[in-house]
């Protein structure tokens, strides 16, 4: 806040469902209202009749501690969540919200097919921004379609929110190949500005969200978004062999989102396993990962566990056969555990 930085976004679900508490009591108790956004988000995997939205509403305005959130977005639009948002009626609870002013901004967060996206934003025209999952390894990415994407946006001239630019972690910790490669250019930046600054380089982009987990991360990041240097061609031209080198070394593009794990029948910590995996993958290290790996398992259920009723794979992002996944997982842990 001291140093300009005024838009927080939160969801009904983050955190165990204790992120909107947590910021009623860091932000909006201690502070005045006008001097900070409130983004928030509709959990439209709960929705299961017209009658959730106001309830869900009602509950998440209590949580923030709010009489109005200043962007609001339909979370996660997908097929599925699409359809059954028109058929519940959501856009005309959205559009009501507004009218009453509890909705500044209307937006939704999105994860499917640039195709799907072209359809959503044509169909719905008061859609005023979208979010997308974008960074710089998905830009090109078959399945995350995530510079799709942003063209279809800025075909509709929708002001675009970024997700992901570190793409859950994934962009930290490269490997040693990739991170040479910016260290010899800059050594005294860190990987996530390269990152950050690529996404909040495109044009059309409103704000760039990032996942903080220290102290020091959050300081990194003022330091170099406070006066933003877009990338320069030099610059884009490394991004690209990082990515070239990323993507052949990470088998499984999770970003630990944890939409596969909701509804798990199993309980199994999807997230965690691949994690686990590409450690092994990237550092050929057994004994991490392998430690990971049966830290992660006990007391839960084992990758080899799954009943393969895919459910998790409706819900990914990332689009990932996280059944056939779960199988490597397995084949490289526990076996060699056994």
């Amino acid at each position: 806040m001291a140093e300009g930085f005024c838009y927080f976004d939160t969801a009904y679900p983050y955190h165990g469902q204790k992120s909107e508490e947590a910021l009623r009591k860091c932000l909006v108790e201690r502070y005045p209202r006008e001097s900070f956004l409130i983004a928030d988000k509709m959990p439209t995997i709960r929705v299961t009749c017209p009658e959730d939205y106001p309830r869900l509403f009602e509950e998440q305005l209590k949580r923030c501690g709010v009489e109005y959130f200043d962007y609001y977005l339909l979370h996660n639009i997908w097929q599925k969540s699409y359809e059954d948002t028109k058929a519940f009626d959501g856009f005309d609870f959205i559009a009501e919200k507004i009218k009453e002013g509890r909705i500044k901004h209307f937006g939704f967060s999105f994860h499917d097919s640039p195709e799907l996206l072209d359809r959503v934003l044509r169909e719905q025209p008061q859609t005023e921004f979208v979010q997308l999952q974008i960074n710089y390894l998905d830009w090109e990415s078959p399945s995350v379609r995530s510079g799709e994407c942003y063209k279809t946006a800025r075909k509709y001239g929708k002001p675009i929110i970024i997700m992901e630019p570190n793409k859950g972690g994934s962009l930290i910790n490269l490997p040693p190949e990739a991170e040479k490669l910016f260290r010899e250019y800059d050594p005294s930046v860190s990987n996530a500005s390269w990152a950050m600054r690529w996404a909040a380089s495109l044009q059309g982009v409103m704000t760039v969200l990032s996942g903080m987990s220290s102290l020091a991360q959050l300081k990194d990041n003022i330091s170099f978004m406070s006066e933003l240097k877009p990338v320069g061609e030099e610059e884009k031209a490394i991004i690209k062999k990082v990515s070239g080198i990323v993507s052949r070394k990470s088998p499984i593009g999770c970003t630990g989102c944890r939409y596969c794990t909701d509804d798990c029948p199993m309980g199994i910590p999807i997230p965690e396993y691949f994690d686990a995996y590409n450690s092994y993958i990237l550092t050929k290290n057994m004994g991490n990962a392998g430690m990971y790996y049966r830290r992660y398992s006990n007391g839960r259920r084992k990758a080899s566990e799954c009943i393969e009723c895919r459910g998790c794979e409706s819900r990914c992002p990332q689009h990932l056969k996280i059944t056939e996944h779960l199988k490597t997982v397995a084949a490289c842990f526990e076996q060699k555990a056994d």
